[in-house]
């Protein structure tokens, strides 16, 4: 009986960021060779990690082979006289096998496969199956959100923080507007803790509490349907930690400064106070007012006021995301 050569093929791209075009083109792929790698390249300087795009491809195709080249090739023909050879010479460095077939959805397909010693099979070159590109993803991820794979959803969600003193409504607020635009809210994790421990915040609380805050966050983004709203962020931790205790420790501090946020909804104190056993300081929130504007003001931090009876919070807020929407 004759043996049955069997044949491999390669896909190489990007992945900047996956999307259901890139979807599409490794899955027709794999239907036409017996054996397929999927190549992902990366550089440094790229606005998403190559680390964090290789993992959303494993999320995606946990089955199958992908390997990821991060020698910093020149992107373009043009870059370098000898271009394709550079990247021959990558290929070849993690795929020691010979190559039947290159697999693409680009130009670039054919003269790679003709250096490889391949045939190029090109899917879906113009764009009318899956009309999508990864530069039109990049410049406005919520307009084609149903156009990223959900394994790269997260990289792109928008996070609001409601930020302020305490008893301004910030849960109340967060839990309507994830209601009214379809996403998920995660509450402070400081009043969980303290709920649980039966007892005020101690200064040894607080790298409990921006650890929990981050994990909560963290877990929460990979769900969000584009924007997560979060009833506080690190930067509370960080004022109430100074201001009751003189001092922030310097991890928390600087995760509190260098967390990326959207923007922060500064809610005023100019409703009642609502005591409960975690609230302690009703006659000093303008204080804490103030204190808490300080700080958006010294990080750079993109923030709305937000003033008025719940009604009207809520409307002011609702139009501020409804902005966001429509803007990115």
């Amino acid at each position: 009986m004759e043996k049955k050569i069997s044949t491999l093929g390669i896909v190489l791209g990007k992945f900047y960021p996956l999307h259901t075009g890139h979807i599409f083109l490794i899955e027709e792929s794999r239907k036409k060779v017996d054996r397929l790698i999927v190549l992902i390249g990366t550089l440094k300087s790229e606005s998403i990690s190559g680390e964090l795009r290789l993992q959303a491809l494993k999320i995606q195709f946990p089955e199958l082979d992908i390997r990821h080249i991060t020698d910093e090739n020149p992107q373009f023909p043009e870059a370098h006289q000898d271009f394709w050879n550079i990247w021959k010479q990558s290929i070849e460095k993690i795929v020691l096998e010979r190559i039947d077939f290159v697999f693409s959805s680009e130009t670039y397909g054919e003269p790679l496969a003709t250096i490889l010693g391949a045939k190029s099979v090109c899917i879906d070159l113009d764009r009318k199956i899956v009309p999508i590109s990864g530069t039109k993803i990049r410049e406005k991820p919520i307009k084609y959100w149903d156009f990223l794979a959900e394994s790269s959803r997260p990289f792109f969600v928008k996070k609001i923080v409601l930020y302020g003193p305490e008893s301004t409504g910030k849960t109340t607020l967060s839990r309507m507007l994830a209601e009214e635009f379809k996403t998920i809210w995660i509450p402070e994790y400081a009043r969980e803790l303290l709920e649980e421990k039966n007892s005020e915040v101690e200064e040894s609380d607080i790298p409990l509490i921006a650890k929990g805050q981050i994990r909560l966050e963290e877990e929460a983004v990979q769900k969000a349907n584009k924007i997560l709203f979060c009833d506080t962020d690190l930067l509370v931790t960080k004022v109430y930690a100074e201001h009751y205790y003189g001092r922030c420790e310097e991890w928390v501090s600087e995760a509190a400064n260098t967390r990326n946020y959207e923007l922060h909804l500064l809610t005023n104190n100019d409703i009642p106070h609502v005591a409960d056993k975690l609230r302690d300081r009703a006659d000093r929130r303008d204080e804490m007012y103030s204190l808490f504007e300080k700080e958006l003001i010294q990080s750079g931090r993109k923030f709305e006021r937000i003033s008025g009876n719940f009604a009207e919070r809520f409307s002011l807020a609702k139009k501020i995301i409804s902005s966001i929407l429509l803007d990115v």
